[in-house]
């Protein structure tokens, strides 16, 4: 139910603001990790709200993800809570399949978000004990403001652009995109095209440029694990999965890289060098994930991606690296990452820190105080943000079961009061 009442500002005078009640929890964020929490909310019998600030739910795969892009783990480890892929689904679901599932599975638990409603602040009301949350809407950017008890921070690690400030790169003259933006390799036929950053997307957009005939350079700046996706036929995620179980985890890394070694051989040749520390402790310890090799590294082998060191500094269609060597350059395209967009609206120091991840580290970092929880930053992709969602769902519908029960009870009470009353 809508309401409205009147403020008043030095400059605009008497004005009003529409408000609602939330009844129960509310969801910031209609991705992979919003809809999973509101799949386990409603198992749990527990009613929500979400709010999404985009026109669809998963924005970031519906409309920040290149065409060629595929879950990068087997399917058992990406799906969902309640709801596993379909069964003729592919090992490693297509980007527009993973799109498929997620629609499906918003409608399967009736997930029906508020869309184009971009927040704008959050803080918690000590006074009455509530969130509140002030929202902007569409194109008529009216103002909205939702009180909720609980508040759950869906937004997830990779909600904004991450864009280096590099020297000259304005005045560069050419085409510079965020991999955010890139979709296929297909325009730039025939261009010289430097991708800056050698993470997964940088893997990945270079190998689509060399498919579709582009001359792609590859800025390598720092060390780099390189892993193949699979292993005889199994997934390297899966088997280290596996050996997790019995080994120790610099055990796992050691076999990890000597079977890496065995299947791509010496990668440092080519410009590629391996970080000190071992894949699972530097993404368990820093979050940095390895990279899944779907290719790139045939075409890196081959001469059809140049890797090169980090740069120095653009000039008019040209770039000047580190090591001097100067490269003709037609476009560029900057694979350098996402970050989280939570500081920028909720007010709240204690939980959150300011890079926008909770302090805790994981599995702590899901509940904070006075109904605070986030979903979707483990830096453990989709199990994580599912693992988070059910820890969440059961934490909400305990106590919202405990006072639906005392309620009844006193409802009950009253109603039997009531007839005594009426039998006088």
């Amino acid at each position: 139910m809508e309401n409205l009442f009147r403020l008043f500002d030095q400059d605009q005078g008497f004005f009003q603001r529409k408000w609602t009640l939330v009844n129960g929890p509310l969801i910031v964020g209609a991705g992979p990790s919003g809809l999973a929490t509101a799949a386990c909310l409603r198992e749990q019998g527990v009613p929500f709200a979400v709010l999404e600030r985009a026109e669809c739910i998963a924005s970031l795969w519906q409309k920040r993800a290149y065409d060629r892009l595929k879950l990068h783990l087997p399917k058992q480890f990406c799906q969902l809570p309640k709801l596993p892929f379909p069964e003729d689904f592919p090992e490693y679901p297509t980007k527009r399949q993973f799109i498929e599932y997620l629609e499906s599975y918003a409608k399967r638990f009736d997930i029906n978000p508020k869309f184009n409603e971009c927040v704008q602040s959050a803080r918690y009301d000590e006074t009455s004990g509530f969130w509140r949350v002030k929202t902007v809407s569409g194109a008529s950017k009216t103002e909205f403001e939702y009180i909720c008890r609980w508040l759950v921070v869906a937004t997830g690690e990779n909600a904004e652009f991450v864009v280096p400030d590099i020297e000259g790169l304005a005045d560069f003259g050419g085409e510079v995109i965020h991999a955010g933006e890139f979709k296929s390799g297909e325009k730039f036929k025939g261009q010289k095209v430097l991708v800056v950053g050698c993470g997964n997307s940088g893997m990945e957009v270079s190998l689509d440029l060399a498919n579709h005939n582009a001359s792609p350079s590859m800025v390598v700046r720092s060390s780099v694990h390189v892993l193949p996706r699979e292993v005889f036929g199994k997934s390297t995620f899966e088997l280290a999965m596996l050996m997790m179980k019995w080994l120790p985890l610099w055990l796992v890394d050691k076999l990890l890289l000597i079977l890496a070694w065995l299947i791509l051989g010496n990668i440092e040749k080519y410009g590629l060098k391996r970080p000190s520390t071992g894949p699972l402790e530097l993404k368990n310890s820093q979050g940095k994930t390895p990279v899944l090799d779907i290719g790139a590294l045939e075409k890196i082998k081959s001469g059809d991606v140049q890797v090169v060191p980090g740069i120095k500094r653009f000039s008019r269609g040209q770039v000047e690296l580190v090591n001097d060597q100067k490269l003709d350059v037609d476009s560029v395209v900057l694979a350098t990452g996402y970050r989280s967009n939570v500081p920028s609206w909720l007010q709240e120091g204690e939980f959150f820190s300011k890079n926008g991840f909770p302090k805790a580290p994981f599995p702590n970092g899901w509940k904070g105080k006075s109904g605070l929880y986030a979903v979707g930053f483990t830096r453990r992709g989709l199990s994580g943000a599912s693992s988070d969602a059910m820890k969440i769902a059961r934490d909400i519908g305990k106590v919202w079961k405990q006072e639906t029960k005392q309620q009844q009870k006193r409802t009950t009470a009253c109603h039997r009061r009531c007839i005594s009353l009426s039998q006088l």
